[in-house]
């Protein structure tokens, strides 16, 4: 009886042992293994093993997100493994984006693989934004581009771009702004060889035609669809304004020279008065002398007293002459 009843206490004791270990393990399982989250991928027809899910939330991988955007895919009919959007994850990518983008694309039967959807979304461009510019073309607008015509006329353009995405070329491959400084190249281009600014207002398709010849979406995320001139306005008349400017040079410059000559002229009649001056100077010097000379001629017999009075009547009568004809008489008189 003694051994029975040790019996019957030794398994009691094992099932308690049992029961408890069961109760840790089922309390471990249910802290390690995300239950919710694998039930709704297994009733969702997307299987994920517990070990993979064990896996990710050890490696604190937000296995919520991987496993509801692995359903999606699944559901949408993409073919993409739960290793691909972890991995995608713990690059920095978005998996909810591509998992969108790949749905959209196969939708629009659009050529896009699940590695170039995570190399878009890894180089930092919208992928789904990228399909669905694809699909649905976008416009880009290029305002203000002025240029000067043949005719010295400045014309001023604003078009529209429209462009969709081109999948192969979005990794490396530039973007909107250098579509838009192509453009704006294109567009000076044409209407600097336009030679007179009235063509380009006859004919503003002329402007899109050059620049759809161009290939300017040549290593660009884009490709051209078409391009529209929204609007064209005539500006500044730069032609006759460097003509103005032209003029106004040439006449200061002209005004400049002209001064100069003045000077010169003014500076030349200076000095023709100063030698004038010192020729008068020379005379007066000259007429000084004479009546010294007069008196010396008269002390030596030379010269009479009666050639004297002659000589002061023939002044006298020169001066009244001079007075008559209005001409400044001679200041020297002759006298001793």
């Amino acid at each position: 009886m003694n051994s029975l009843l040790l019996a019957i206490e030794g398994w009691v004791i094992a099932l308690i042992v049992l029961s408890s270990i069961l109760l840790i393990g089922l309390i471990i399982l249910f802290i390690l293994v995300p239950i919710k989250q694998w039930f709704i991928a297994l009733v969702s027809g997307a299987h994920i093993s517990m070990a993979r899910l064990i896996g990710m939330k050890l490696r604190k991988v937000d296995y919520k997100l991987i496993v509801n955007t692995y359903i999606m895919a699944r559901k949408g009919g993409i073919n993409i493994s739960i290793v691909d959007l972890e991995t995608h994850f713990m690059a920095g990518g978005n998996v909810d984006k591509i998992v969108k983008a790949l749905i959209a694309a196969n939708s629009a039967s659009v050529d896009l693989t699940v590695e170039l959807a995570k190399a878009i979304d890894l180089a930092g461009s919208d992928v789904v934004e990228a399909v669905e510019t694809c699909v649905t073309p976008k416009i880009i607008e290029v305002n203000n581009i002025a240029a000067v015509a043949q005719d010295g006329i400045e014309v001023i353009v604003n078009v529209k771009v429209t462009v969709k995405t081109d999948i192969d070329e979005l990794v490396g491959g530039a973007r909107e702004d250098t579509v838009i400084a192509r453009v704006g190249k294109g567009i000076v281009s044409c209407i600097g060889a336009a030679e007179n600014y009235t063509e380009l207002l006859e004919s503003p398709s002329s402007i899109a035609d050059s620049i759809m010849s161009k290939g300017l979406d040549d290593g660009t995320a884009y490709d051209i669809v078409s391009v529209d001139v929204a609007d064209i306005n005539i500006g500044r008349n730069l032609g006759a304004k460097l003509e103005t400017e032209e003029a106004e040079k040439n006449k200061k410059l002209a005004e400049a020279q002209a001064e100069r000559m003045r000077s010169m002229a003014v500076a030349e009649e200076q000095k023709m008065k100063a030698k004038t001056q010192e020729m008068k100077a020379v005379v007066l010097a000259a007429e000084a002398e004479i009546p010294k000379a007069i008196a010396s001629a008269i002390k030596e017999g030379k010269f009479g007293v009666l050639d004297y009075y002659k000589l002061k009547n023939l002044q006298a009568d020169t001066a009244m002459r001079s007075s008559i004809a209005g001409v400044e008489p001679d200041s020297g008189d002759g006298e001793a």
